[in-house]
């Protein structure tokens, strides 16, 4: 098990590039098995999820060939149904939260799928519900296998209809989707997420010969067709990363440019940090942070306390909410942190409060932050990777602390951002992998 060490303290400095997006890269990687077909995949990010995925791609008989660096093609024109019957198929796809997304492909296509209860992050409930309740409106019948915890979900005919989303789930819109786009007949759903990695999907899914239409909105109507045919696509800038930059330069009083961002996919998230009091500046397709000692967080009309929330697109993303947080202990006011989605997810805050910081943990779905202004800094702990962004969320808070930090479980950290060690180094970080 590795860990970072990081020297805190030191001011960063450059440019820095997004990596592909993770959370449109599970959906347009298992999108490649709707078609015998090639398809080929540019930026993919070179993260231990998506590897792991594209892993699992290869075992069930996708053949991947690699291109150059963030480039490969996929073709399943041989996929071994039996191998999802395997214990190998088991451990890799439960140890993948990616995988419940192969569901609504192979069922498309082939009629029939097999899931092992998914793995991920351990940041609450996420429930499957809205998954498997849009399969069986399509016609599929599910079985469930309490004792070893495993999915069979197979239709001899998936028939269209319309159908209310109990959620607006990104992963479980993007699942029924690609169910759908093989059905006979029209279906329409209701309150379907409008991220920009269903946009990229759906257009990626209609360029193949799909019929979906209301792209971009939470009304999808889709017709089936009998064939889909093989593509090529670019996945856009990981907007996740981009706030987590725009945090840690906040946080570190760092000068940074973030290059070539998908401005329009941001929604919320530049105006989330602005009203922390962090300027960012627009030139053209980037956006610059300059170098500021203080940033001051704004309040209310009312003069009431600033709260900030997750909410679904256009809202702000649940994963920039320990971002926020983090970036909130240096600003000069308080803020309510409310996470609505999941209730576990801020549970990271006591090795904040273990560095310096100033955070009463109201309970599961909110904490107050109240900001130091700098009037002392975080101090450099040993502390334990819990999820994807909390670990993030540490690594930002480390460089920023006086002294010398250890983050243990940075595989967790490796799951979502691309060589981060290494492409911080070259801001001027000091940091190492132990």
């Amino acid at each position: 098990m590795a860990s970072f060490e990081i020297e805190g303290g030191h001011k960063l400095h450059g440019e820095i590039i997004p990596q592909g997006a993770k959370n449109e890269a599970l959906q347009i990687l298992c999108a490649t098995v709707l078609t015998s077909d090639k398809i080929t995949i540019h930026n993919i990010p070179d993260i231990r999820d998506v590897n792991n995925l594209i892993l699992l791609l290869e075992k069930i008989g996708v053949k991947v060939e690699r291109l150059k660096p963030g480039s490969c093609s996929f073709q399943a024109d041989n996929i071994d149904l039996d191998y999802l019957k395997t214990e190998d198929f088991r451990k890799r796809g439960g140890n993948l939260r990616g995988s419940i997304m192969l569901i609504g492909p192979m069922l498309s296509r082939f009629k029939m799928a097999f899931m092992p209860k998914p793995g991920g992050d351990k940041i609450g409930r996420r429930r499957l519900d809205t998954h498997l309740i849009g399969f069986q409106k399509l016609g599929a019948k599910l079985h469930f296998n309490d004792q070893d915890l495993f999915y069979k979900i197979e239709a001899s005919e998936l028939k269209g209809c319309y159908m209310l989303l109990d959620e607006a789930s990104v992963t479980g819109t993007a699942n029924v989707v690609m169910a759908a786009v093989l059905a006979k007949g029209q279906t329409t759903i209701y309150n379907a997420a409008c991220e920009p990695y269903l946009f990229q999907l759906c257009n990626m899914l209609n360029r193949m010969g799909a019929k979906i239409s209301g792209v971009g909105s939470n009304m999808l109507i889709i017709e089936g067709v009998g064939k889909l045919s093989g593509t090529e696509h670019t996945m856009m800038p990981d907007m996740i990363e981009v706030g987590s930059f725009i945090g840690m330069a906040a946080m570190t009083q760092s000068e940074i440019t973030i290059k070539n961002v998908d401005l329009d996919a941001l929604g919320m998230i530049p105006e989330v940090f602005k009203r922390l009091g962090i300027k960012i500046i627009q030139k053209g397709a980037d956006l610059y942070i300059p170098e500021y000692t203080s940033y001051e967080v704004e309040t209310f009309m009312d003069g009431s306390i600033m709260t900030i929330a997750d909410a679904p697109w256009p809202g702000f993303t649940p994963d920039l909410i320990s971002i926020v947080l983090v970036t909130a202990t240096q600003a000069n006011g308080s803020v309510l942190i409310h996470q609505k989605m999941f209730e576990s997810r801020l549970f990271f805050v006591d090795k904040l409060i273990d560095m310096g910081a100033q955070i009463i943990l109201c309970d599961p779905h909110r904490a107050t932050v109240i900001g130091l202004n700098r009037s002392y800094n975080l101090r450099g702990v040993r502390m334990t990777s819990p999820d994807i962004r909390a670990g993030v969320a540490l690594l930002i808070a480390a460089l920023s602390a006086d002294g010398t930090s250890i983050i243990d479980n940075i595989e967790q950290i490796d799951r979502g951002y691309q060589n981060i060690d290494e492409r911080l180094r070259k801001l001027g970080a000091h940091i190492k992998r132990i």
